[in-house]
């Protein structure tokens, strides 16, 4: 990480809430702006100013916008122009080093890649702080005239360099006043510790078997070997940003915010239009508000609604990461999403829940092999390897090995991830619900204590959303 987990959860976290529940309720925002500097900071001092370049960009675009009621074409160029140094942002520090290779390579040319290092979190806040305006433009949301409030906003620490995308929308009143309570504080604990314990528990410990399955060549990976590894990455991936999502979302409830839930148990979809309603929820909501509404939607016939469905995803593909692999990844996602919309659908709702369960889960797994691999000739191998074609055969000398080492994570992610213990909860709660009130909270104690202990012994502990 940018910073090591340990002294941002036993120092800086403690350090704010402190300051936060001591100060005046007056001051309580201009905290959230400087800590948010400060935790942006602590990683990325360089590019606190792109992000204060950003923020500035947008809260003047805002009073413009808010002062030129009776002006369109002024209202119009003030929200383009907000629009334009956002996305110009992520032109320069995300996009330039892939436009300038693919140029070079196409036209021979010899232009030099600058390889700007990626400012953390930059597609995260810039789509964020871009809401405001467009919500503004639009006339769905009142002008922030208070540039610490709107700085404040931009600035959410808990979610600021991975989500969930909160619109100025979701928490307008709550930038005015908070309303704190100690059930409100305590269910912001722990969802937060549930957060962390996916993280550190399971999405560190199921992505080591990726790491090394990833390095093996893949020449050497038999048909079994493969599926278990990117098996390993479709847990890891799931349980590394849903956790970030809940560290996040618990922050801001023991802040008084309610940020918008961002996964809901996506691997027990029924359909790919289902999952995309339950993965990164706040990215869906953002291009289906911004890009597909405004293009027309499925308004406009059959043909056009494929081009719109399409555009969202290539460029849903694109947002994340600086890649030709990724927008094959996005154009993967669209042409399903139009298959079940025109085709398909009617069949998956009536087929069984565990076969159409079984149809979405098979399609997302081959879909992250895509996300995964930045080379699309490694794309092609890892897949050739999965059905047989350029591996070791049906099983190797290390599946056994890897199994057995790996195999109580495994099950215990795939157990998690398709609601097993969730429903056991239910269960207890509906026969005891005075038990399951006693039994919640020696959970989570017990959750943040083996956490801690193994961020404190741990050295892998990545996390993958950082890169976008």
């Amino acid at each position: 990480m940018i910073f090591s987990s340990i002294t941002f959860i036993y120092f800086f976290l403690p350090t704010f809430f402190i300051l936060y529940f001591i100060l005046p309720k007056c001051m309580r925002n201009l905290l959230l702006l400087l800590s948010g500097f400060v935790f942006y900071a602590w990683g990325e001092p360089v590019y606190l100013l792109v992000m204060i370049v950003s923020i500035l960009a947008d809260y003047l675009a805002g009073l413009v916008i808010y002062r030129n009621p009776g002006r369109p074409k002024v209202r119009l160029w003030a929200m383009i122009s907000a629009c334009v140094v956002n996305l110009g942002l992520l032109a320069v520090f995300k996009y330039a080093s892939l436009f300038i290779t693919t140029f070079n390579g196409i036209f021979g040319t010899a232009i030099p890649d600058p390889a700007l290092p990626l400012p953390i979190g930059i597609s995260f806040f810039t789509f964020q702080s871009m809401s405001y305006v467009l919500d503004l433009y639009l006339g769905n949301i009142r002008v922030q005239k208070s540039p610490i409030k709107f700085g404040a906003y931009v600035v959410l620490f808990p979610q600021l360099v991975a989500g969930p995308i909160v619109r100025y929308e979701d928490v307008a009143e709550e930038m005015e006043e908070r309303h704190l309570s100690i059930p409100m504080v305590g269910d912001g604990v722990a969802l937060f510790v549930r957060g962390l314990a996916k993280k550190t528990l399971l999405a560190n410990n199921i992505g080591a078997l990726w790491t090394i399955i990833k390095a093996t060549p893949v020449e050497e990976l038999s048909v079994l070997s493969a599926w278990l590894g990117i098996l390993a990455f479709t847990f890891q991936i799931y349980f590394d940003f849903a956790g970030y999502s809940d560290m996040a979302c618990g922050m801001g409830l023991m802040m008084g915010f309610h940020f918008p839930k961002n996964f809901d148990l996506p691997y027990l979809s029924r359909s790919i239009s289902e999952f995309w309603r339950r993965w990164h929820m706040t990215l869906g909501t953002w291009f289906r508000l911004y890009v597909y509404i405004p293009l027309g939607g499925n308004r406009g016939g059959v043909w056009k609604t494929v081009r719109n469905l399409m555009s969202v995803w290539m460029l849903t593909g694109f947002w994340h990461g600086a890649s030709w692999n990724f927008l094959l990844w996005g154009g993967y996602f669209g042409v399903l999403i139009i298959l079940e919309r025109f085709f398909l659908g009617r069949y998956l709702e009536r087929w069984p829940a565990v076969l159409s369960t079984a149809y979405t889960f098979l399609l997302v797994v081959i879909g992250w092999v895509l996300f995964e691999f930045t080379a699309l000739s490694d794309v092609g191998a890892y897949l050739g390897a999965m059905v047989g074609i350029g591996g070791a055969g049906l099983v190797d000398a290390s599946l056994p090995y890897w199994i057995r080492n790996y195999g109580a994570i495994f099950l215990l992610c795939a157990a998690i991830s398709f609601d097993l213990p969730g429903r056991i909860g239910r269960a207890i709660t509906r026969r005891s619900p005075n038990l399951f009130v006693y039994l919640q909270p020696a959970v989570n104690l017990l959750l943040m204590v083996v956490s801690t202990a193994y961020l404190v012994d741990a050295t892998y502990n990545p996390f993958l959303y950082f890169r976008f």
